[in-house]
Formats: structure tokens, sequence, C-alpha cells
């Protein structure tokens, strides 16, 4: 699951803030005589039990591995447990710094992937315009004196890549490391946390200050490295110190409430310490911003902006043109010329051929019983003239091919002598015969034609109103992908539910990868994996969260997640849930193909 940069800026900020807001605390309290300590011990108290219910509110983590039996009925306990909050609170200390690590180190892993040209590229081009500066230069001064510049320049974006990674991946495996030594020493006394937490409290306090001791002699390992390797670039110089438990009795039932809550404050001064600490230090070694990293797009977009701005300005009204406001009044003109034609008046016309069948219908039945009256004359007519010609009567029943061949023989007949029988004969009554059955051909083609054009009204409208159907289709699809474009897990397209297969994809994964080195004999490894598969599945956790609480899969799957991080189940017992959490649950299925 990915962060976008702005998050990872505001957390940074706040981490800085109350590793300073400390140090100032601490430096006011010197001025204060040392006669009157319990004021300010009731005060820092304050400010401790203040900051830990301002940390609560923030989402849950991954929960604590306790038993199945008392998933819900532990909830109504741990509001009240002092011990479920200073573990809750140290996971997800240890989670964020986790995923600020894993999100950078992914950053440039990617870039020590890429070839020797974008590896130049990207310290050249992404690491801001003093660094755009300062590699041309080099890049020039050396080309000069020794011609193999673009060798030495791969190297050096080499060893600044895997510099980073090394340092990176080191405060992972320790991080990991803690977090896996914690979460097992929560599920070894999973029992205990359920059915009485508090006579736990002190045992538990002492187990943290040692983890806290572990986790300091290996980031100070690392520091000393670090500070001997003079080519690293930005190393921290202050090494990490935690405050260490006073030497009080081990026993818990001898514990005063007063030194037990002294312990607490102890564990959250040094969650804050180590959240000081790896602040500054991934803030040193972090990625670039988007800003650095686009910063040739963003000068190339503000030149252009200002240079159309500047343009708009000289046509505006401020500079004496009137240019732009014809350009509205001509958009605005055929814009509504636009929605008139093939919006508005495409959809009256579908509107009134679906809502108005009744009224055509009644038109087109007169426009045939007109037709029907020329019908009906031409065959009197034909009769008439039939009967005349023949001098016999003919049958009701008489076809009109019949008669027209009549009128027709006639009609030869008399053309022989046309002006004679123009006068005294049948040559004009066979004319207007003619005349009238071209007129019922007219009018029936005319009625045909009628019917055609009126069944296809409402395509003629659709194919008006295609322009507007296609642009609203485009709109559409744009709104659509710009909803989509979130790959974050916890989205809901398609890229969003690629993203949480994958994070199940990683938990098989690195289970696997932990019995390995299980079977190998590599204990501390074996740790650091284990606590690696904690951190995806709290990425997981949040991923799904949301989307199987709507489609009522939530209680299932919570219990899986935490089986999942369950150290004492077989490994082949994980393995098969993985693979039925890809299968069964809706939020965790591929997505459909549309």
């Amino acid at each position: 699951m990915e962060v976008t940069p702005s998050d990872d800026e505001s957390k940074g900020d706040k981490t800085l803030f109350q590793f300073y807001s400390n140090y100032l605390w601490n430096r006011l309290t010197g001025f204060f005589p040392s006669s009157n300590p319990n004021f300010l011990g009731s005060i820092s108290n304050l400010y401790n039990v203040t900051f830990r219910i301002r940390s609560r509110k923030r989402r849950k983590c991954l929960p604590l591995p306790l038993p199945s039996i008392s998933l819900d009925s532990s909830l109504i306990m741990t509001e009240s447990s002092r011990v479920h909050d200073v573990l809750e609170d140290i996971l997800e200390h240890v989670f964020t710094n986790l995923h600020n690590i894993q999100k950078n180190l992914q950053f440039w892993q990617s870039r020590a992937e890429r070839s020797d040209t974008r590896k130049v590229y990207f310290m050249l081009f992404e690491r801001g315009p003093l660094a755009f500066i300062d590699g041309t230069v080099q890049l020039l001064r050396e080309c000069a004196t020794q011609g193999s510049s673009m060798q030495h320049m791969c190297q050096s974006a080499s060893v600044y890549i895997h510099e980073r990674i090394a340092i990176l991946s080191n405060l992972r495996y320790s991080l990991a490391t803690f977090l896996a030594q914690v979460y097992m020493e929560v599920d070894r006394y999973q029992e205990e946390l359920v059915k009485d937490p508090e006579n736990l409290l002190p045992s538990l306090l002492v187990t943290v200050n040692d983890l806290f001791s572990m986790i300091e002699a290996s980031i100070g390992n690392q520091h000393a490295r670090r500070q001997s390797d003079s080519s690293v670039e930005g190393s921290y110089s202050v090494p990490l110190l935690f405050e260490k438990l006073p030497e009080i009795n081990q026993e818990g039932s001898q514990w005063t409430d007063c030194e037990v809550k002294d312990a607490i404050n102890l564990v959250y001064q040094n969650l804050h310490k180590l959240d000081s600490y790896l602040a500054v230090l991934v803030t040193k070694h972090r990625k670039p911003r988007k800003l650095t990293l686009h910063w040739i797009r963003y000068t190339c977009g503000a030149v252009g902006l200002s240079v159309c701005s500047i343009w708009l300005l000289r046509h505006s009204s401020l500079m004496g043109s009137s240019d732009i406001d014809n350009w509205i009044h001509e958009a605005k003109d055929s814009t509504v010329s636009f929605f008139n034609d093939h919006v508005e008046q495409p959809l009256l016309a579908i509107r009134d051929e679906l809502f108005e069948t009744f009224r055509k219908r009644h038109k087109g039945m007169m426009d045939l019983e007109e037709v029907q009256l020329t019908s009906n004359s031409l065959r009197r007519m034909l009769l008439a003239f039939s009967e005349q010609t023949k001098g016999q009567k003919f049958p009701q029943n008489a076809s009109d091919q019949e008669m027209l061949e009549i009128v027709m023989a006639r009609y030869e007949k008399e053309l022989m002598h046309p002006i004679q029988n123009l006068v005294s004969g049948e040559l004009a009554r066979a004319l207007l015969i003619q005349v009238q059955k071209l007129k019922l051909d007219i009018e029936t083609a005319m009625l045909e034609l009628n019917q055609i054009l009126r069944a296809n009204e409402i395509n003629f409208a659709i194919l008006a109103a295609l322009p507007a159907f296609f642009l609203s289709l485009l709109l559409l699809i744009v709104v659509r992908a710009w909803f989509q474009r979130d790959t974050r897990a916890e989205g809901r397209g398609r890229i969003a539910r690629l993203q949480r297969r994958l994070l199940i994809v990683e938990v098989e994964k690195r289970i696997m990868q932990y019995q390995n080195y299980v079977d190998q004999g590599m204990e501390k490894d074996a740790q650091c994996m284990f606590g690696l598969i904690l951190y995806s599945l709290d990425r997981l956790y949040h991923a799904v969260k949301g989307h199987a609480k709507a489609t009522g899969e939530w209680q299932c799957l919570r219990q899986d997640i935490i089986d999942l991080g369950r150290h004492g189940l077989q490994t082949a017992y994980k393995l098969t849930v993985t693979s039925r959490m890809g299968r069964a649950y809706d939020c965790l299925l591929p997505a459909k193909r549309p």
C-alpha cells in the first residue's frame, strides 16, 4: 500500500515537532527549583497521559494475538488495561516507522534496478536544480580532464543509491526484529493477558526494557559502522541511547503503582526517542519529494503558464483589448447552439416520438383514407369506361389491371387520329383516367415515404444526439479513470484490488522465507522475517477492513489475519489460510474484466 508524499512529510514534521517539544520541555523544567518535584512530576504525568490518549485516537494497528474465544470479550477489558495500551502503542509506533522505512526502501530499490543511463538521469535531473547544476559542472569537468566522466557518474550513482538501500535495510532489519520479539512475548503470555493483565504488567515492562536495550545495541552497531565509513553521506552523528529501567524488584507483586507508572513513562520516552532518531535518519536518506523528482516538468509548466498568462493579459480588457470578451461570447453562443442542436432538439424529438404516438397514428389513418378515396374514384372511372367500350356489364370483382388494359388498348387506337378523337372520340377520357392513375400512384408513394420517415424519426433524433452522447461518454470515462487512479490498497478500483491480492502474495512469500530461515537455524533472520510478516499483515488489515465490513466478511477475515500472525501455528496451516483468503473473500477476489 502506498502513501502520498504529503502524508510522509506531515508524519515526519509531527515526529520532529514532538522531539523538539520534549527537548524544550526538559530545558524548561531545568529552570525550576528541585524543591518542588511533585508539581513538575504531575505536569509530566499529565503530558504523558494526554499524549497516550491522543495516540490512541489514531487508527488501530494489527490486533494483539489474544485467544480467539476472547476476541469479543477482551475488547471491553482492554479499554481499561494499561498493558494493552502500552503494547498497542509500541506496535503502532513500530508499524508506522517500518512503513516509512519500507516506502523509501522500495523507491531506492526500484532505482537500483534501472540501467546505468537511467541512474545517471536520476542523478542529474531528479534531485533538484542544485544537483543538476553540480552534476553538470562535475560531468563537464571530468569530461575535459579524464574523458571517462559517464562511467564515473554511473559508479557514483550506484554508490549513492546502494548506500541508502544499505542504511534503510539495516534499520528495517532492527525494527522488524524488535517487532517480532514484542509480538512473540505477547503471544507467549496471551492467556495471562486475558485473565489478569495487571499482574503481568511488571514482567512485561522488564521484558520491553530489555528489548529496547537490544534494539539500541543493534542500531548502535550500525551507527558505529556508518561513522567509520566516511563515504556515507549524511549519517546521523548522535547515537541512539534509551533510558534504562532502574534497579527495582523484578517480582510484580512488590511493585508499587508509582513504580509501574514510572516504568510506563520510561517506555513512552524510549518510543519518542526511537521515533525522533528514525525521523532524522530516514529523512536524510528518504526518497526525493515529488516536487524534486519532477522539477523540470513543473518548471516548464510554470514557464508555459507564465507565457500564457502574459498572452491573456495582452488580449484582456486591462490592456484595452476586447478579444477575450469576444471569444467568451463566441464560445457561449457555440455552446448554446451545440446544446440546442445536439441535446435539446433531439431529446424533444424522441419525446414526441415516444409520447405522441396516438396523434401521429390518427394522422396516418387520415392520409390512408385520402388515398383510398382516390383509388375508389379511379376504379369507378375504369369500370364505366370499360362497360361503355365493351358494351357489356362488368362484374364488381373485376381487377383494375384488366380494365386498365382495355383503357390502354382504346387509348392506342384513339391516338391514330388524335385531333379528331380529341374532339369527338374517347381520347380525352382515356387521358383523364391515366391522370387519375398517376395521382393514385403519387399519393401511394408519398404515403409509403411518409410512413418510412415517421418510422425513422427516432433514429434521426438519436443520430443528431450522437455528438453529445460521445462527449458525455468521454467525460464519464475521464471521471471514472480519475476515481480509479487511486492505487492504494484501500481504494475501490481494479488497481486497489490488485494491490490487496499482492499483499496476500507478499505475506505468503515471507511465511515461506521465515520457515526456510527456521530450517537453516538462522534465528535472527527468522525473527526479522516474522516481523516483516507482521508488517505485511498490518498493511493487509487496514486495506481490507472497510471493504470486509461492507460485505459482512470482517469477523472471519479478521480472525484469519490474526491467525497468520500467531507464532506458534504451523507454516502449512498458514499457507492454507492465505490460499483460502484469496479464494473466499470478495474484497480479495480478482477484479472483474469490464
